[in-house]
């Protein structure tokens, strides 16, 4: 094992991550800004050495590389519907915070740096479709974009720089310790609360659901086979209409209730990744069901409440 470097790895997906690689022997340190979406207390319970900084601060990153081998850089901002109305934040930290990270793993001559990408990049998948690593990026939203940029990025630092690489996108991710700002949670939060779940439009939009501990095992996998300048798909081949999967949140907390609201604008009406190269290099598969997933993230916003909600940061 090594020493790895978790960027924004005390937001959701970060914190999962770093369990993961805890698990597996690895010594984690953590670079997280702590900003509205990540918490302190989310890694606080974990053997990870936190640093509190940002991915766009040059001296911040070469301070949190030191004594590392290995990067996986999660730190982005991921909020579509927060990208259509501020995408300068965006594109600062999803474009100029990858750029730092990449410069500075270049000057720490790390032996693997981890990007981590998403499924918008390809835009709406046709019916039918399932985007290979190769297909063209056509992103239909700022966020998409800010994260398509930053793949370029990661391709040009690889070719010029010879740093060595990879890519990691990856569908919906849920679970404990999202922020409600995202589908899952927030259905969960308005059950809670007694209803109605509130969806976008119709909830006719399809979106293919991945547990964050599956997605989590991968990147862990991703290092320990490493493979130079490979791009991997992460998928729960578990695909849904949103309405679908807000009905099965509100079965759990006994709320049937469902609140078509207005569409979001320039929604995207479905993402797939086509994931078999991953499933047969990596063994990897996902090892919880929907069904399970769901019952555990409800338990946990049951439990906690919104950790969100006195709409603060954590720094």
């Amino acid at each position: 094992m090594g020493r790895v470097l978790i960027t924004g790895g005390a937001g959701f997906i970060g914190s999962a991550v770093v369990r993961a690689f805890l698990d597996n022997d690895w010594s984690v340190v953590v670079l997280d800004k702590l900003t509205y979406a990540g918490r302190r207390a989310f890694v606080a319970d974990t053997a990870a050495q936190l640093i509190v900084g940002d991915v766009c601060d040059r001296s911040a990153v070469d301070a949190a590389l030191v004594g590392v081998d290995s990067v996986v850089h999660l730190a982005a901002e991921s909020h579509v519907a927060r990208s259509l109305t501020d995408p300068d934040v965006f594109l600062r930290t999803n474009v100029l915070g990858t750029r730092v990270v990449l410069d500075a793993a270049c000057r720490a001559g790390i032996e693997r740096v981890v990007h981590m990408s998403t499924d918008e990049v390809f835009g709406s998948a046709p019916s039918g479709v399932t985007f290979g690593v190769d297909a063209p990026l056509r992103p239909g939203n700022a966020y998409a974009a800010s994260k398509a940029a930053a793949e370029a990025l990661v391709h040009a630092w690889r070719h010029t720089h010879g740093l060595p690489t990879s890519i990691v996108r990856c569908t919906n991710n849920y679970g404990p310790r999202q922020h409600p700002e995202k589908a899952i949670p927030c259905w969960t939060l308005a059950a809670l609360a007694g209803g109605p779940i509130p969806i976008h439009g119709a909830g006719t939009a399809c979106r293919d659901w991945l547990f964050v501990e599956d997605l989590a095992r991968g990147l862990v996998a991703v290092l320990d086979r490493w493979q130079p300048a490979a791009t991997w798909h992460f998928a729960g081949r578990c695909e849904r209409p949103n309405r679908a999967v807000a009905a099965q949140v509100g079965a759990l907390l006994g709320v049937d209730e469902i609140h078509p609201g207005p569409d979001r604008q320039g929604q995207d009406a479905r993402y797939a990744l086509d994931d078999a190269q991953t499933r047969a290099a990596l063994d990897w598969a996902p090892q919880v069901s929907l069904e399970d997933g769901l019952a555990a993230t409800v338990a946990w916003y049951r439990e906690q409440g919104n950790p969100w909600a006195d709409d603060r940061t954590d720094g």
